[in-house]
């Protein structure tokens, strides 16, 4: 379990996951529009891997030249269609960024919480359970659609292939396998009110929690 800085902090941290294109962005910015913070492991990746830092250097040195854009940056479409057909790849990726994005999100909970002892915050971690973060956080949710209408969504939203699409999906455990193994599952099969009513009542639950440790 992440040990915060303020020993009297009673923060909870709830880890959001799902599949890719499940959701988990719009069920985070339901949760923050209730007052819980968000850290975003998606928007931690990106920063760690900006020119200059050392995870691009060390990206570039395995994958090649190949992968730099031409304005100097990491081309993620490109890489992504790497990683996700090579298992030995993607595996590499993760021990290169894994690390250092862990330690840039316990910094920022700890930032968090100097300000906010009893602050809810949610960490959006997308291959949650596939790279064992559970530890990291006190309670998991994973946010449910089915496997087809991931591939719908992943399509529409990355304009790419259904083979592409499918091959990213199946890089990541099965998202039923998820639910199965979560504290919470919001299902953001239906409609917006639907998924809002379900985040406000596991909202109550968590302060609950807090309350009842």
């Amino acid at each position: 379990m992440l040990q915060l800085n303020r020993t009297k902090a009673n923060a909870l941290l709830l880890g959001v996951t799902g599949g890719i294109a499940s959701g988990k962005t719009t069920v985070a910015n339901l949760f923050a529009d209730l007052g819980v913070a968000i850290i975003d492991f998606d928007i931690i990746s990106r920063q760690v891997v900006e020119p200059g830092m050392p995870s691009f250097e060390e990206i570039v040195e395995f994958f090649g030249e190949e992968i730099v854009d031409r304005d100097g940056h990491l081309d993620r479409k490109i890489l992504s269609g790497i990683v996700f057909q090579d298992e030995r790849k993607r595996k590499r990726l993760e021990d290169i960024l894994h690390p250092r994005i862990v330690d840039t999100f316990i910094g920022q909970a700890n930032e968090i919480t100097k300000k906010a002892p009893d602050a809810i915050i949610q960490a959006v971690i997308p291959l949650l359970f596939e790279v064992g973060l559970q530890d990291l956080v006190h309670k998991t949710l994973v946010v449910y659609i089915s496997r087809e209408r991931q591939i719908e969504r992943l399509i529409k939203r990355d304009k790419i292939t259904r083979d592409h699409a499918a091959n990213i999906i199946k890089a990541q455990l099965p998202i039923a396998e998820k639910a199965g193994m979560a504290d919470f599952v919001i299902n953001n099969e239906n409609s917006l009110d639907d998924t809002k009513s379900q985040v406000e009542e596991l909202w109550k639950k968590l302060k609950q929690i807090q309350d009842n440790p």
